[in-house]
């Protein structure tokens, strides 16, 4: 029989202590939902009663399947858990559950509550009395456990019992300062373990400060914990929190875990999780992490000659799972470094199988190597890439033709002051009907967002009997490099595009001039997307 191993996250809250990240209402209500889709047994939402956005978002939170959780502290000394305003808040956001955070460490509770040990422990116990009292599931977060425990082990062990006996059902050891390391977790736990308190009422919540919280969340469950608690993404205060997008498909996936546990996302749920993680970088409008393990762009990119040759006998040789049971798919780059491994690995992805010693295969690898010496890097842009190798083998459609464009730029009155404003006209050619667009860059409160944007808003306006194919898609990051020097430098742009099913590629662009290289870049950007998607041009 497999053990219960229970997900709780806590993006909504402790992932919003991330330096600049706050997260809006209906934001937090897209982030529940995903998290409930993708099968969490716990959802935070945050403090209510601690800022305007918590408590709006209680009143407005979704019905999940999860478990969802406020957040507070236990109440102070001097007062009765009833008669707490702080206990009263977090009451009032009629949750199932409730997670208090105090005090384990005695330097802690001396220096920063100001009171005695004694107080501190009549503040754990009847402020998780008073939650079960009322019909709560009470979670106690022991803040600062595995330090105290260092310090003082037996009145951190005081402070946990004192919960566990007032009827928590879940105590959580908490790593807040991100210190201890998977061996010394391990040892910590098993001591708690030995101390009287059950693994199935214990959790485990680490921060990323040594860069091992997810190690340190499987040391503790290898040590019989049965809670763990993280973030999407690894959100979090300073290096941030044990990353659920790592941690969930290592318990899905790797023994011992995969055998030895049940959890409340099935493995069907696995291949949402690359997009997932894009959702929270689109709603936060950051930047995907490349190198994050399972869901990152690299994260199943093979460049070298000698990787991609065996990944195209058998992908196992340099993969340790399928990419697409992630969601995330296989890359081979293609640099002047690549040879015909690496190229036939990469046209078979794009589905054309070449044989080897084909000479078209030499004619790629050439006009790879040409482009390349003029600026053009295909390592982050593989949707070019495929375009360029279509091109030579002479399988690349062509949707429209581009007449001429033209951006503005000047230097104007909005109404306040001076500013910018970008204005792009795009003549194109689609299907012997001629398309003029124009469109300025101006963003809701008058401030100008750019040539590139003009452009592209003037390119996506209007495609004809095309625009039904481009209207989920968006820019989601834009690079630009300056190769050589002098007034003789080439500007390189690459840019990554996504739709609306959170797919993503990357084009790129190369020209003296930073709008025309840009330009470059946008219509391959819509030429791939036409090509992946099977449009048919007139």
């Amino acid at each position: 029989m497999k053990e219960r191993l229970y997900l709780y996250d806590t993006t909504l809250r402790d992932g919003q202590q991330t330096q600049g990240v706050q997260f809006s209402v209906s934001e937090k209500v897209q982030i529940a939902q995903a998290l409930d889709r993708i099968g969490v047994d716990y959802i935070e939402g945050g403090w209510p009663g601690a800022n305007p956005t918590d408590s709006d978002f209680f009143e407005a939170r979704p019905q999940t399947r999860a478990t969802f959780t406020a957040f507070g502290m236990t109440k102070r000394a001097g007062r009765s858990a009833a008669n707490d305003e702080v206990l009263a808040g977090v009451m009032n956001a009629a949750t199932p559950a409730v997670c208090l955070v105090g005090k384990t460490h005695d330097y802690h509770v001396t220096a920063a509550l100001g009171i005695s040990l004694e107080e501190n422990l009549e503040n754990i116990g009847a402020s998780v009395a008073h939650m079960v009292s009322e019909g709560r599931e009470a979670l106690f977060d022991a803040e600062h456990f595995f330090d105290g425990y260092k310090a003082n082990p037996d009145y951190a062990l005081s402070c946990v019992r004192a919960a566990y006996e007032a009827g928590a059902r879940w105590v959580v050891l908490c790593d807040t300062n991100g210190g201890t390391l998977p061996a010394e977790i391990s040892a910590i736990v098993a001591d708690v373990i030995a101390a009287g308190i059950p693994g199935d009422h214990l959790g485990i919540h680490c921060h990323d400060d040594t860069g091992m919280a997810v190690a340190c969340s499987l040391a503790a469950v290898d040590a019989g914990v049965r809670q763990i608690q993280g973030t999407l993404n690894g959100l979090g205060e300073r290096c941030g929190n044990a990353n659920l997008t790592a941690l969930i498909p290592t318990l899905l996936l790797k023994e011992p875990y995969r055998s030895h546990y049940d959890t409340g996302v099935p493995e069907s749920a696995l291949a949402g999780i690359t997009r997932l993680s894009r959702k929270l970088d689109d709603i936060l409008n950051r930047v995907p992490l490349r190198s994050a393990p399972y869901v990152g762009a690299s994260a199943f990119t093979h460049k070298a000659g000698l990787h991609a040759s065996a990944i195209l006998k058998d992908p196992a040789t340099y993969e340790h799972i399928p990419p697409e049971t992630v969601g995330n798919t296989r890359q081979i780059p293609m640099s002047n470094q690549a040879g015909q491994s690496n190229l036939r690995a990469r046209l078979a992805d794009m589905g054309l199988e070449i044989a080897k010693g084909d000479e078209r295969l030499s004619g790629i690898l050439d006009e790879i190597k040409r482009r390349e010496d003029h600026g053009y890097a295909y390592d982050g842009a593989q949707a070019s890439f495929e375009l360029v190798a279509r091109r030579v083998l002479g399988e690349l459609p062509r949707y429209f033709k581009v007449e001429r464009y033209r951006v503005v730029i000047e230097r104007r009155h909005n109404g306040r002051e001076m500013a910018n404003s970008s204005e792009a006209v795009v003549v194109l050619d689609v299907g012997g009907e001629r398309m003029l667009s124009v469109s300025e860059s101006w963003d809701s409160e008058g401030y100008d967002q750019g040539p590139v944007n003009a452009l592209w808003q003037a390119l996506a306006k209007d495609l004809g009997p095309y625009q039904c194919h481009i209207e989920d898609m968006k820019l989601v990051d834009f690079r630009v490099r300056i190769t050589g020097g002098g007034t003789a430098a080439v500007t390189r742009v690459v840019i990554d595009s996504e739709d609306g099913n959170g797919n993503r590629w990357s084009t790129v662009g190369v020209n003296a001039n930073l709008v025309d290289a840009s330009f470059e870049a946008l219509l391959e950007a819509i030429q791939w997307k036409f090509l992946r998607d099977g449009v048919r041009p007139l």
